[in-house]
């Protein structure tokens, strides 16, 4: 402690949050009385968020229970940490009373630094502080190596620690196991968080076996690993998280909105999963309780880097549907808002070319509609069209098909998106259910996606009869007609296990991956919205830059 005391932190900045004047006025007074020159204070953590979404701070020392709020200190940290606005360097410290003791010291095992019971001496922060600081630099070598992305150096490390037992062994092997699955190694994570849960049973280690699981493509393992942690810990909203995720990509809507709802409820004040259930309501097919929802989402998480543009869309749709002139004019300002922040951010241009669009409908503009429409369609085969961008373009043709707007082209053009991009059941689900005001779309989208399949079951039987060639052309005259991310990538794992077998492998390598040039990144799974950091993980930040997200913030 005494060496706490003599570092020089006439350098550090401290955030202090308690709506308490008296407390809050104590723990300044101690922290000036420790060095610490700059302390900001927050009596709101609403206050504190936007604090935090901007600056980073040495020490942030937080209550955790607001009586008058809706947002707990716990709930702060949830969504600071799931949006990546935690720096590694940041010391968090959790204030409680007796009487939450125990939940605050479940929640103590990853990025919460520690935690002070009241009342409290200065020499018992000071000693909080003390631990934080050490274990910052006990671990520096393995994030030093995260911050220059020397990612597999840094997961060796972890795993010498864990495997040595050394200090902060179980945060290392946290560390290790998260970058594990950046790396892609899901078969090491899924080990090392078994590893620990045999060491020492955390819930945290029974969340990242099922994350390594489904990472994996093992959605009924997870799904049987999150039931039974959910069994032994109901309370635990980041399994719902993944919960919700897993079901989702099975393509079973239904459960993935009852999970969300659950995560929602456990935690109303998370903006993040408040947006989960918004948008997985309005897939779901409740339009006008997903217009509740999102209009709420849009109110408390405009302004956070929390919030997910693709909100503002759904929302528009909402309201078109429900002939809210007002409320989409809305949309559209809000829009126009978030692009301010962000110009040339190539998403939100996208995106507000939707609700335009859709604010064009309303106001009975059809033949700027339907030259906005013709626009949209024609970059359908370009590598910048996305999966999001597809399910926007397919529910806006539904809606002008509804409302009995017909364009020569639309059928092709749905049938190109669904071949595109439908490489799987959940996939082909997202995508047909925004084609809900207009059913017919949904049959051709599921039809596409037969027509996919089928192709790829030929390629499959002439490798497995002994001509992996014949397979692969195949593929690609299919991939390039189509561009299926799954007919070409499918063609790409061929010729990687076939090449001494196949006499044109250079020259079909080429066309291949001149395709995988053509068709952008492959989607494998379907995602509400842009996907930020997964719950349950930590964040690893890096020394690069982060990039700028759905709200034209840097995440």
């Amino acid at each position: 402690m005494a060496a706490l005391l003599e570092d020089d932190l006439s350098a550090c900045t401290a955030l202090v949050v308690d709506g308490n004047p008296t407390s809050r006025s104590i723990l300044v007074s101690q922290l000036r009385d420790f060095g610490v020159a700059t302390v900001t204070q927050a009596a709101r953590p609403a206050d504190a968020r936007r604090q935090l979404e901007y600056r980073n701070f040495d020490f942030v020392l937080c209550e955790q229970r607001f009586p008058a709020e809706a947002i707990s200190g716990q709930d702060l940290l949830d969504d600071l940490r799931r949006s990546q606005l935690l720096p590694f360097s940041t010391i968090f410290i959790m204030i409680t009373g007796e009487a939450t003791y125990a939940k605050v010291a479940e929640a103590a095992e990853s990025a919460l630094d520690g935690y002070l019971l009241k009342p409290h001496k200065a020499t018992q922060l000071a000693e909080r502080l003390y631990v934080a600081r050490t274990r910052k630099v006990s671990l520096q070598g393995i994030f030093g190596a995260i911050e220059e992305e020397k990612f597999e150096e840094a997961a060796a490390l972890c795993l010498e620690r864990f495997e040595s037992r050394g200090m902060f062994w179980l945060y290392a092997a946290r560390v290790g196991a998260e970058l594990l699955l950046r790396l892609g190694r899901t078969d090491e994570a899924q080990t090392l968080y078994k590893a620990v849960v045999q060491a020492k049973t955390l819930p945290w280690a029974k969340l990242g076996v099922a994350r390594a699981q489904l990472e994996a493509g093992q959605i009924n393992q997870a799904t049987s690993t999150l039931e039974r942690l959910i069994g032994e810990e109901p309370n635990y909203a980041d399994a719902y998280d993944i919960m919700g995720r897993a079901h989702f990509e099975a393509g079973r809507f239904d459960q993935a909105l009852e999970t969300y709802k659950m995560a929602a409820m456990l935690t109303p004040a998370s903006i993040s999963r408040l947006q989960n259930l918004a948008l997985m309501t309005f897939y779901a097919g409740d339009h006008a309780e997903a217009e509740k929802l999102l209009d709420r989402t849009v109110r408390l998480g405009l302004e956070s880097k929390m919030f997910d543009a693709q909100s503002l869309v759904l929302l528009a749709f909402a309201r078109l549907e429900l002939v809210d002139r007002k409320g989409l004019q809305r949309c559209e300002d809000d829009m126009l808002r978030l692009i301010d922040k962000a110009p040339g951010n190539a998403r939100l241009s996208r995106l507000i070319g939707i609700v335009q669009t859709l604010n064009l409908i309303l106001q009975g503009q059809f033949a700027r509609v339907v030259e906005s429409v013709r626009a949209l369609a024609g970059t359908v085969r370009e590598p910048q069209f996305d999966f999001e961008s597809a399910c926007n373009l397919v529910a806006l043709l539904a809606q002008l098909a509804h409302k009995a707007i017909q364009l020569d082209e639309v059928d092709k053009t749905i049938y190109t998106l669904a071949c595109r991009f439908c490489s799987n059941r959940s996939l082909t689900e997202l995508l047909a259910s925004s084609a809900a005001a207009y059913p017919p779309y949904a049959e051709t989208i599921r039809a596409a996606q037969s027509q996919v399949l089928e192709y790829a079951e030929t390629a499959m039987a002439l490798s497995m009869s002994g001509n992996p060639t014949a397979a692969v052309k195949n593929l690609i005259l299919h991939g390039r007609e189509t561009l299926s991310s799954r007919l070409i990538d499918n063609a790409y794992q061929l010729l990687q296990k076939h090449t001494a077998k196949i006499p044109e492998a250079l020259t079909l390598s080429a066309m291949v991956e001149e395709l995988r040039a053509l068709t952008g990144p492959t989607v494998s799974r379907a995602s509400l919205g842009e996907q930020k950091r997964q719950a349950g993980g930590l964040a690893l930040r890096t020394g690069k830059r982060a990039p700028v997200d759905a709200a034209g913030s840097a995440s």
